[in-house]
């Protein structure tokens, strides 16, 4: 896109890139059952990401194929072919009972509901604090489309030793999330129980509660968590980590999985 360009002496024209923002519409069985804004790309990923995050397939055996995404005048459609026995309830899809707490609807029989769906997790998982210290940088090195456009939310997936899973950038940062998870689903590994959740902005409730019905057991961000989130990962067994800049880290929850280690001379 060509703009215009401000440097605090001289406007000039110049290129620029943008993140591209699209809607696309989620069905299954035929039936629609959400539209989000996203940034196009892996479209099978964040569509099964979702069904899974909402509850609606447990794994990969639920699912018979997804439907290429089509291009029509009405935006970007795909379509999920499930199981035939697995059930769908398609009106609580419609009504997104599993709200984020920005909307503000998300109440304690919403968090009540989700914790009778996904049990706490308990992975022995440990990890050394070194290793997710270096994390961000490892994901920045990989954000290839933020480094055009800068307006991209990043999740990625490490194991215990710090390697790089697989990244997925997006405009929302819980669609990002969805595409890590829905890679998982189509690939491996599932479920991701031995495994850290990184995300480049901070951590949601609903970042959480995804990362729950992933069975992912620690989740770390580069800024701060909400105290709803705070609270839910205590609750749900979840190793939450925070404001992950340079060597340090806030521990929210459940430290026990980073396994820090006293100095050599202390008593």
């Amino acid at each position: 896109m060509l703009i215009l360009r401000w440097d605090g002496e001289t406007a000039r024209h110049q290129e620029d890139d943008l993140a591209e923002e699209e809607p696309l519409e989620i069905r299954v069985r035929g039936r629609a059952v959400s539209v989000t804004m996203r940034t196009p790309g892996n479209d099978d990923e964040l569509a099964l990401g979702f069904l899974l995050t909402e509850g609606i397939i447990r794994g990969p055996r639920d699912v018979l194929r997804v439907e290429p995404c089509e291009r029509n005048e009405e935006g970007n459609l795909l379509n999920v072919l499930l199981a035939p026995q697995v059930p769908v309830d398609f009106e609580r899809l419609t009504r997104h009972v599993f709200a984020s707490s920005s909307c503000g609807l998300c109440g304690k029989a919403t968090i009540d509901a989700i914790r009778s769906q996904f049990p706490a997790v308990t992975s022995d998982i440990a990890i050394d604090p070194e290793v997710i210290a270096r994390l961000p940088e490892v994901m920045r090195a990989a954000q290839a489309t933020f480094d055009r456009t800068g307006g991209l939310h990043a999740a990625a997936l490490f194991d215990p030793q710090g390697r790089l899973i697989v990244l997925r950038e997006d405009v929302g940062r819980h669609n990002a999330v969805d595409k890590v998870v829905g890679y998982c689903l189509l690939n491996s590994p599932f479920p991701p129980d031995r495994h850290v959740l990184l995300v480049s902005g901070r951590s949601s409730f609903e970042i959480m509660q995804k990362a729950l019905a992933a069975r992912v057991p620690v989740v770390a961000a580069v800024s701060a968590p909400s105290s709803l989130a705070a609270n839910f990962a205590r609750e749900s067994g979840q190793t939450l980590i925070g404001f992950l800049r340079g060597r340090r880290m806030n521990i929210y929850a459940n430290p026990q999985r980073v396994t820090f280690h006293a100095p050599a001379n202390a008593r």
